[in-house]
């Protein structure tokens, strides 16, 4: 009986993602690639998912691409190339969505498993973790958006430092760095929490915030000017707000 690579389970607006090759420390072969790109398109275009708590299976996050089944396999470049278009559809899916995404990493992150971990908007790790590049271990070349994600969760000098050497980040050093949020013992329960908060509270506002910061980057100032008015005025309107906004009112005047 064959076994899903990545688990989903949707319930009360959360939408959790778990990666599941424990055996394989999550690395990612050509199936669980095209999984990856089926989940993310169809969580993040559910009206009813509001958030999304990625996490996974076993003693490792994600030891990124299973590069000894894909050279056993008999692929070639082309292949991997092919894989990697399908792979990058999921985490656009995840990045370009205004659904906030919250990660909880554990063991080790590697490869192109600090792609997949940067697709969230907020990342707790375990005390333990510890994350890798060592792309250029083994002759190849940075995917699954790290080259882009690293550099803009750290800098583009730490991002290299990362990828041009053989260097190993504890969870205090990429917790320092920015490239992980919160460290804590279990952080499964914690990025659980952070969805309910995003969950119980601004909804649609939460998950503006992050679209306006994710795709500020891409252009220019003015025009991100002009997406945050907008996007301004639309909240106003909305009935969450508005109902917001009259509390807010009334517990000012309460305080005089």
């Amino acid at each position: 009986m064959s076994v899903d690579p990545i688990l989903v389970e949707v319930a009360g607006g959360l939408a959790r993602v778990t990666l599941n090759r424990p055996d394989r420390l999550n690395a990612m072969d050509f199936a669980m690639g095209e999984r990856w790109r089926d989940v993310a398109r169809d969580v993040t275009s559910d009206p009813a998912v509001g958030a999304v708590l990625l996490d996974a299976a076993g003693p490792a996050f994600c030891a990124g691409g299973d590069v000894i089944s894909m050279a056993t396999s008999g692929a070639d470049g082309s292949d991997v190339t092919a894989a990697a278009h399908v792979i990058h559809e999921g985490i656009r899916a995840f990045t370009e969505s205004p659904v906030p995404v919250v990660a909880a990493v554990q063991g080790a992150v590697a490869g192109g498993g600090l792609g997949l971990m940067l697709t969230a908007d907020y990342i707790v790790a375990a005390e333990g973790a510890r994350f890798v590049s060592r792309y250029a271990n083994i002759g190849l070349t940075p995917d699954l958006g790290v080259s882009t994600l690293l550099a803009a969760a750290v800098g583009p000098r730490r991002a290299l430092q990362l990828l041009l050497q053989d260097r190993t980040l504890s969870a205090s050093d990429a917790r320092e760095w920015g490239l992980v949020a919160e460290v804590c013992a279990d952080p499964a329960s914690r990025a659980l929490e952070i969805a309910r908060f995003w969950l119980e509270g601004a909804t649609d506002a939460f998950g503006q915030a992050k679209r306006l910061v994710r795709s500020g980057a891409d252009r220019s100032f003015a025009d991100n000017l002009d997406d945050e008015a907008r996007t301004i005025g639309a909240a106003f309107d909305a009935p969450d707000a508005k109902a917001r906004i009259q509390a807010f009112a009334a517990a000012s005047a309460r305080r005089g």
